[in-house]
């Protein structure tokens, strides 16, 4: 529900993390980047990603009475890009080291830039490496996978995106997985890969909880298999609640556009749950 205390303490979280980074910006400006970041996290929170009616929004509630139009409110806001990552990555160090958080569970799922009829009218990408097949679904799409680290509890701490056709074992590979010595990560079997695991656990002292499959070398014990369906439960409540967020379609002219927009969900859903 939107209230105006969610929205105030919203603003006040990410005015203090750019204050905690130091962010300086021209003095001039009448809308200050605080307010910008703080209109598009609430477009993905309670409008579906629609800056338009956010706009409309914080500007006839006197939120923000000098907001921007549209067109210098996307410029502003894509210059923010490695900031809005930056800032997303400051809020889940917190979780990962302050907090001594030591259980992470990683899935992926995919955002398609259109329907499968109109990929040969697609501007945004090109190529067969963004088709890719959801099993769960059993059907294909066209767009990319978003690989999600939550905490046990659903937090988001860590995403990053690669091509729809990309299997989610490599995603072990893009991942930065900046996390405390000894801690664990569950995922299904979808992200087994021995040697990574191997190497993760040798050089980070970080444990690979992968779901085993029938015929895997490594066999799970029923204690071990229990946990791990346990634990995975939480990132699939996580991403579900992160996908109720979107529209039925996500509008962008530019492919940078297009990610943009899918990261404000993450960033945005981070901060709900600490808010």
């Amino acid at each position: 529900m939107l209230t105006e205390d969610k929205i105030i303490g919203i603003y006040c979280l990410i005015d203090d993390l750019l204050k905690g980074i130091n962010h300086q910006e021209d003095i001039r400006r009448r809308v200050s980047d605080s307010e910008v970041l703080f209109t598009a996290v609430v477009s993905a929170l309670y409008f579906g990603g629609h800056q338009t009616h956010a706009l409309h929004y914080v500007k006839q509630t006197g939120q923000v009475p000098l907001m921007l139009d549209k067109s210098r409110f996307n410029r502003r806001l894509h210059q923010m890009g490695m900031l809005l990552f930056g800032m997303f990555h400051q809020v889940g160090h917190y979780f990962k080291d302050v907090s001594c958080e030591h259980n992470y569970v990683i899935d992926s799922f995919p955002v398609a830039v259109c329907d499968n009829i109109r990929i040969s009218n697609c501007r945004l990408l090109k190529g067969e490496q963004w088709r890719g097949y959801t099993a769960s679904m059993r059907r294909y799409f066209y767009g990319v996978k978003v690989q999600l680290l939550t905490t046990a509890s659903g937090i988001p701490v860590e995403f990053c995106f690669v091509p729809g056709c990309e299997h989610d074992s490599k995603g072990l590979e893009k991942l930065p997985f900046s996390l405390p010595p000894e801690s664990n990560v569950y995922g299904d079997s979808a992200y087994t890969n021995y040697e990574i695991e191997d190497l993760m656990r040798e050089t980070e002292l970080i444990s690979l909880n992968i779901q085993r499959k029938a015929n895997s070398k490594r066999k799970d014990s029923q204690s071990a298999a229990f946990i791990k369906l346990s634990m995975r439960k939480q990132i699939e409540s996580s991403i579900s609640e992160l996908k109720a967020l979107f529209l039925r379609t996500i509008h962008a002219v530019t492919i940078n556009g297009f990610l943009l927009k899918i990261a404000l969900f993450p960033f945005a859903l981070q901060l709900k749950k600490i808010n």
